[in-house]
């Protein structure tokens, strides 16, 4: 399980909106001195704020600290379908229209025809299964407030 802590912003029924910064891993990198990405993780440009809905039923208020989590098969496999499908489909329909000997203009259309097709299938089956409890983040636990403890006077 892949946990971010975050902070709840909004209630649902069942299910709660998660603010967390969202972090890049160049601190961990060894070349983030000569990366642009470290340079604008320095500069403080990739620390934002992202937004989460996150199922529980747990019983949280608004500004408590929580952890949430999504499975690791999950996202590599969400990550596979956005990513390497349409690219792909950009190969796909490049030799095919290759194989087919189309004029290059031809080929360079069905290679963005193959993109946007299989695109259009991810998306569509992003939409179909939205609501799929079993592919949403959830909440794992709160995280409590660490009070100072009274000292006793003697």
């Amino acid at each position: 399980m892949i946990e971010e802590p975050g902070r709840v912003v909004a209630l649902e029924e069942g299910a709660v909106w998660v603010e967390t910064l969202r972090r890049s891993t160049c601190s961990a990198c060894s070349a983030n001195a000569g990366c642009g990405q470290g340079l604008m993780e320095k500069l403080g440009v990739g620390q934002k704020r992202g937004y989460v809905r996150a199922l529980t039923d747990l019983q949280l208020a608004v500004g408590d600290g929580v952890v949430i989590g999504i499975r690791e098969d999950l996202l590599v496999s969400s990550s596979l379908r956005v990513y390497l499908l349409p690219l792909l489909g950009l190969f796909a329909g490049a030799m095919l229209a290759q194989w087919l000997a189309l004029a290059e203009s031809f080929v360079i259309l069905s290679s963005l025809g193959g993109f946007l097709a299989v695109w259009w299938l991810v998306r569509w089956h992003s939409r179909r299964s939205e609501a799929d409890p079993a592919l949403q983040p959830v909440v794992l636990r709160a995280e409590l407030a660490v009070r100072a403890m009274p000292t006793e006077s003697r």
